[in-house]
């Protein structure tokens, strides 16, 4: 019998069960931690007994698609503010799997949006746990949503990021892919990796990472070859020994990028990351490489330095931890363009997803069957040097969303609202007929649960024909035009989704596709359709989103985009 998270008894084991896992500032919250957000009596009111209540205008739980024949999307509330009353009737199917790293902030989130937390159901809805080998994600059902695409190890492993890249860097360039420093992969660059040591006459000084750590695990700054592993695997960099300073500590930046689609590419960026100071000043002298207070800014290694100072406001230039927001008014009173430097930090985010999107969608389309189940949220670390270029340190696939001050919460509270908000979770098509019906009245919908043809990658021949068309298209105005001429099914399925995601993209900012990202189709191996498809998409109607939108839902009250045409 599945295990409900409303009861005391059941919040205290959920409370002790957390463990560490990839988080920022480790702890264990209490009973009483948990139990402000969660009203045990709200959540087992029926549809009927809520049509008895004066209920507040926009109070519904969920949010309409803007399509008809469309479900409705659960609304998502903040973590410190309980959502309208979702009936019983709904809540009992809405059940959240918990791992050992989802953190308090998004149960928190959950709780106060209707979701029941589960320790162990094979009935969920949703997870927030760890990357799982590529073929755990046939196991996933149709209605079932994870915080991960198969195969992005291919970015968040630092050897696979450096081989992805160095790749897209011989085929086009340093001027375009050259924001990575230079990386060797031992043991097998070994003997590469120890000429350019020999023509460098030991001045330089090297960086070396374990392949697939976190949290600063296993970095050490060396500048004698005896310090270079030989044998065990690990990633060797070159070290950025002129970063730009702020009161002579060295710092970096993690960026929040959403992917919400490999094929078509899709990409969000949060405009307010965190900024990590290392809690010693800087020095290039080489007699402190050691000090890891000095040259790694994680903060889950900082925070036991003597001299880590916290922040506790969220707009203030003190501490060893800032917001985004802060660094760029900063910089803006040292005259920096700080609007180019975040297009600089963007292009970067854009090409390193176009790097290992070829292997993701290998894995994705041989490992998953709905387009709804996967979503992926991203930590980018960022450093800038002396000159204010900006580097790509490295990718991470479960960044922490543990908040150990107000200035964490500040920013990753919205942040994981947001998320969930875009990614689209509906409800399962588990409720009963007359459930479905007592919804449909009370909350004035013409569709209640998910259905699963909206998602389907299954293309009937007429939709694969028109997409074979285009397979080998290179120039533009070859399909700008055409492309969305006459829309299939399938066309409609994925413009009615993307129009649907850009409704909930508050914060977040759109970077792929956009009006003018058509520039970077060339760094694709293969030509996209759907990456076409958007691309046309954009310049018809990115200036007069009204218009494309009235185009879809005409086609959506038919129920076009539910056609099924699959070969026999």
């Amino acid at each position: 019998m599945d295990v409900i998270a409303y009861n005391h008894r059941e919040i205290a084991s959920i409370a002790s069960s957390i463990d560490g896992g990839d988080i920022e500032g480790q702890y264990e919250p209490d009973v009483e931690e948990i139990l402000p957000y969660i009203d045990i009596d709200r959540n087992y009111l029926t549809i009927d007994q809520l049509t008895d209540l004066d209920d507040e205008k926009g109070s519904m739980p969920f949010r309409r698609s803007l399509f008809p024949n469309v479900g409705p999307y659960i609304s998502f509330q903040s973590f410190d503010v309980k959502g309208p009353i979702v009936p019983y009737e709904v809540t009992r199917h809405m059940k959240w799997r918990l791992s050992t790293i989802t953190p308090l902030i998004v149960r928190r989130t959950l709780v106060n949006s209707g979701f029941r937390l589960m320790k162990k159901s094979q009935e969920w809805c949703g997870t927030w746990g760890k990357h799982m080998k590529s073929a755990c994600f046939k196991t996933l059902k149709e209605s079932q949503k994870v915080n991960h695409f198969p195969g992005t190890f291919q970015i968040g492993r630092k050897d696979r990021l450096w081989r992805n890249l160095s790749r897209m860097m011989a085929k086009h360039g340093k001027i375009e892919f050259g924001f990575v420093p230079r990386t060797y992969i031992l043991p097998q660059d070994l003997r590469c990796f120890r000429q350019v040591w020999e023509k460098s006459g030991n001045k330089e000084k090297w960086i070396i990472k374990p392949p697939a750590s976190a949290r600063g695990t296993g970095i050490k700054v060396v500048h004698r070859w005896s310090q270079i592993p030989k044998k065990r695997a690990v990633v060797v960099q070159q070290y950025l020994s002129k970063p730009k300073l702020i009161s002579g500590a060295k710092f970096d930046l993690r960026l929040y990028v959403l992917v919400t689609s490999f094929n078509p590419l899709r990409i969000y960026i949060y405009p307010d990351g965190l900024v990590r100071f290392a809690s010693v000043k800087y020095t290039d002298d080489i007699n402190y490489l050691s000090d890891r207070f000095m040259h790694l800014t994680n903060y889950s290694i900082n925070k036991t330095s003597a001299t880590y100072t916290s922040n506790d406001c969220v707009d203030s230039c003190s501490g060893h931890k800032w917001t985004l927001k802060t660094l760029w008014s900063y910089l803006e009173r040292e005259h920096v363009n700080v609007s180019k430097l975040w297009a600089s930090m963007k292009d970067i985010v854009v090409k390193t997803m176009i790097a290992g999107e070829s292997s993701i969608n290998t894995l994705s389309r041989t490992n998953i069957s709905s387009r709804y189940c996967c979503y992926e949220l991203f930590g980018v670390d960022i450093l800038l040097d002396e000159n204010l270029k900006p580097w790509l340190l490295e990718v991470n696939i479960s960044p922490s969303l543990q908040s150990s001050s107000p200035l964490d919460i500040a920013v990753k509270g919205p942040l994981i609202k947001n998320v969930f908000n875009i990614a689209g979770y509906q409800l399962p098509h588990t409720l009963s007929t007359e459930e479905e019906e007592k919804l449909a009245r009370k909350y004035q919908l013409d569709v209640v649960c998910q259905d699963f043809r909206l998602h389907r990658a299954d293309l009937s021949y007429q939709e694969r024909h028109k997409q074979s068309l285009y397979a080998n298209v290179r120039n533009r105005e070859d399909y700008l035009d055409d492309i969305i001429k006459d829309l299939t099914p399938d066309d409609v399925r994925h413009l009615i989704m993307y129009e649907d995601e850009l409704t909930q993209l508050d914060k977040f900012e759109q970077i792929f596709p956009t009006i003018d990202s058509y520039e970077y189709l060339q760094y694709f191996d293969v030509p996209r359709y759907y990456n076409m498809l958007f691309d046309a998409w954009e310049v018809k109607y990115g200036d007069n989103r009204e218009k494309g939108i009235s185009r879809l839902q005409k086609l959506c009250e038919t129920k076009y985009h539910l056609e099924q045409q699959l070969d026999s």
